[in-house]
């Protein structure tokens, strides 16, 4: 497939061509090669994953919202489409989710079947539950260094163990990031960009075990419950980050996705 400009994408053909397609969409302060293990075990099908506007190698095409966001990855899907793809399908993680669930309202016969990991909806009221002095919430205010935002998302979501064993160009690479990080932020903050509830195809909303935080499990159940054809996949043991923990789990959860497809 060509890639849209300003987007790395990657893309691992099927074993079989004329097989289904699924585009992978990555989270904040994330990046489409965390998806790598996922793509190696999903033969199947043609698997594509790109880093989204603003981060990594799509760092130069500059910094968007969720709408622009959602615009890329209609974009993705088209140039899958007219490079011969089949149905196809996507799945995003965390904010990818959210991603992923806007293209499939604004766009419902170029996705047919979607999936969303986790998706953050605050405006929902489920939301992290606020320390006591305020640490660990997304809701205390930002700090006015996007870089030094992303240190302490990182921190928040990884463990500073995490961020300490990263090298020095991993952490610039990490700050680099920040700017993308705060447009997600913002962009989830405010008002609902969207209304999950119109969604008119398949959606299989995912969820890790016990290891997952509250808020994340209980708003996926309560979408599941809710949002018309929706169903839920979980993934047992593992927590938000169940891509890279828990690859074989999260490719069956994707082959879920893929079933939906017409």
């Amino acid at each position: 497939m060509r890639s849209p400009a300003g987007l790395h994408v990657a893309e691992r053909p099927a074993a079989t061509p004329g097989g289904p397609a699924v585009v992978l969409v990555h989270g904040s302060l994330d990046r489409g090669e965390s998806f790598r293990r996922v793509m190696r075990r999903l033969p199947e099908a043609t698997v594509v994953a790109y880093d989204r506007r603003g981060y990594h190698l799509s760092r130069p095409a500059g910094v968007t919202d969720i709408a622009g966001h959602i615009g890329d990855l209609l974009d993705v899907v088209a140039a899958l489409r007219a490079a011969g793809a089949g149905p196809v399908a996507a799945v995003g993680h965390s904010v990818g989710g959210d991603v992923v669930l806007g293209a499939a309202l604004a766009e419902p016969r170029a996705l047919p079947s979607v999936g969303a990991f986790e998706p953050p909806m605050p405006w929902l009221g489920f939301r992290r539950r606020q320390g006591a002095d305020g640490a660990g919430s997304p809701w205390t205010p930002m700090d006015e260094d996007p870089g030094a935002e992303a240190e302490r998302f990182f921190t928040r979501m990884v463990g500073p163990g995490a961020w300490n064993r990263l090298s020095e160009q991993g952490r610039a690479e990490r700050r680099a990031d920040g700017p993308a990080l705060v447009a997600d932020l913002l962009s989830v903050r405010g008002e609902a960009p969207f209304d999950v509830m119109d969604l008119s195809v398949p959606v299989v909303f995912g969820m890790g075990g016990a290891a997952s935080q509250p808020h994340h499990r209980n708003g996926v159940t309560w979408l599941g419950s809710h949002v018309p054809g929706a169903s839920i996949y979980e993934i047992p043991g593992a927590g938000h980050g169940a891509h890279l923990s828990h690859p074989d789990g999260f490719a069956t959860y994707v082959r879920t996705v893929l079933a939906a497809l017409p």
